[in-house]
């Protein structure tokens, strides 16, 4: 999750040191480091739209844009190539600073976690299988809870469930992206009139559980402003693994 747009950059926010989570055996961490790029390579090659130094998913799947390696001079070059000039773009991990004449719009430290074994993941009866004919109402309650980027094809990234109140759905949560023994859960999110009853937590243990049904493993995104979340994630059994950075780059 990642409320992009409720949150100010933050400057010299106070948390504590990221733990040292588990390793689960068999499952290289270390990809998560470049996680989107791996993603576009990988589990989500399909969707991919790029060369070997570039590679974004389309505009109506997802917003991202990730390098193989930011300090690669070639790059930017691609990027444009890809996205034409005077464009809107989000870099996922992208680096600290872009050439001259690129303009940095915005940036948002971000917090990456991974599962730990204190994750306890179970399968909800409740939850509703999410597709097609409901992107409308998950376009919906996206725009109402910015818990990250949505787009209209975005569910076809993965499994999304969802819960429904009076025939309205008022919480989802799902997977977006997915590399080789990874997936990562995001677009968590709850109606206001919905939220501590719990839903948004069992809605992320049934990805969970799901996503390890596979042999894989589920990291997260959020804000690092969200402490609430973070925190709520933690209670899960997740942990903090890095920091990570997302910002929204124009192309001159």
């Amino acid at each position: 999750m990642l409320s992009s747009l409720r949150v100010e950059r933050a400057h010299n926010w106070n948390m504590p040191e990221f733990t040292d989570a588990p390793q689960p055996p068999h499952h290289d961490a270390t990809m998560l480091d470049n996680a989107a790029w791996h993603a576009l390579v990988e589990g989500h090659a399909r969707f991919a739209e790029g060369d070997a130094l570039v590679r974004r998913y389309p505009a109506d799947v997802a917003p991202f844009i990730a390098a193989q390696n930011w300090e690669d001079a070639r790059v930017w070059d691609s990027v444009v190539d890809l996205v034409g000039h005077e464009t809107n773009i989000v870099l996922f991990g992208g680096p600290p600073a872009v050439p001259d004449g690129w303009e940095a719009l915005w940036r948002i430290d971000g917090v990456q976690l991974v599962e730990t074994a204190a994750l306890q993941p179970v399968p909800d009866a409740e939850a509703l299988l999410l597709g097609e004919a409901d992107v409308p109402e998950m376009l919906g309650l996206v725009a109402r809870n910015e818990p990250g980027p949505f787009m209209p094809r975005t569910h076809e990234l993965g499994r999304y469930v969802g819960f429904r109140r009076d025939g309205q759905l008022v919480a989802m949560a799902g997977e977006r992206l997915r590399l080789d023994g990874w997936a990562e859960i995001s677009a968590v999110s709850t109606d206001d009139a919905y939220r501590r009853q719990g839903l948004a937590s069992r809605l992320v243990l049934d990805v969970a559980f799901h996503i390890q049904q596979r042999g894989d493993r589920a990291f997260m995104h959020a804000a690092a402003t969200n402490v609430g979340a973070i925190a709520a994630y933690e209670r899960l059994g997740f942990a903090r693994r890095a920091h990570t950075e997302f910002t929204g780059v124009r192309v001159p």
